[in-house]
């Protein structure tokens, strides 16, 4: 296990599913973390009873709140960035105001509040992004403009390892393949359809990632930046 007693992280999008099992496993190894919610106070409070990791709510789309959010929990060592939507449908028809969300959330939120954390993170911090492994392909319809969203993550942080290099701060993101989580649970009417394009057919876990985080978080990783860390079982295959 890593050991990252005296180290802060700070968890975007930490009330439930990945995001929860990476407050979980960072918290069990050491670190002080502090964790945002947006719409699940429930979950959210247990999670923090349970972890010993600090709430706060901070919805993503507002720009000055997570800011703020980041702000305060700085100087951060470990800055997760999970928070994301999925939303999915015929370009032609889908809702403008549902793409121009998802590039909210998922690219402008992103990158806002990684330059945040930054700003005040010591050297050799460790900043991680929760992508998709839809960045690398996408093979059903209806998936544009999501995909669209998570392949910017990766330019982002090829941009920002190479600004950030010269304080040993490494920039990654990790793209999760489909996973078991209350939003795309393996026993699903899509799984069968989903697994038909794996080389493992099965989901992963919250927990295979939340353990890539450590990993990438810890100091065997130190030479590891600007990378795209795909633990998909063979989506991208």
């Amino acid at each position: 296990m890593a050991d990252f007693l005296g180290k802060k992280a700070f968890v975007i999008g930490g009330s439930r599913g990945i995001g929860a099992a990476i407050v979980r496993r960072l918290a069990s190894e050491g670190a002080s973390v502090r964790f945002t919610w947006a719409g699940s106070r429930i979950k959210a409070e247990d999670l923090a009873r349970e972890s010993g990791a600090e709430a706060v709510q901070a919805d993503a789309t507002d720009r000055s709140a997570i800011l703020a959010a980041t702000r305060d929990a700085g100087p951060i060592d470990i800055f997760v960035f999970n928070a994301g939507i999925c939303i999915a449908g015929d370009p032609l028809t889908l809702d403008p105001d549902d793409v121009d969300r998802m590039i909210d959330i998922n690219i402008r939120a992103a990158w806002h509040c990684s330059v945040e954390a930054a700003r005040s993170m010591p050297d050799g911090g460790r900043i991680i992004l929760i992508g998709s492994a839809n960045a690398n392909r996408v093979p059903f319809k209806g998936l544009a403009a999501y995909s669209m969203t998570k392949s910017a993550l990766q330019s982002m942080v090829r941009g920002l390892a190479r600004d950030f290099g010269e304080r040993h701060i490494t920039v990654n993101v990790i793209q999760p393949g489909p996973t078991d989580t209350d939003m795309n649970p393996a026993d699903g009417p899509e799984a069968g359809l989903m697994h038909s394009v794996m080389a493992i057919k099965e989901h992963g876990s919250a927990d295979d990632v939340a353990a890539y985080v450590s990993f990438l978080a810890g100091q065997s990783a130190r030479g590891i930046t600007g990378a795209m860390q795909t633990i998909d079982g063979g989506w991208s295959a």
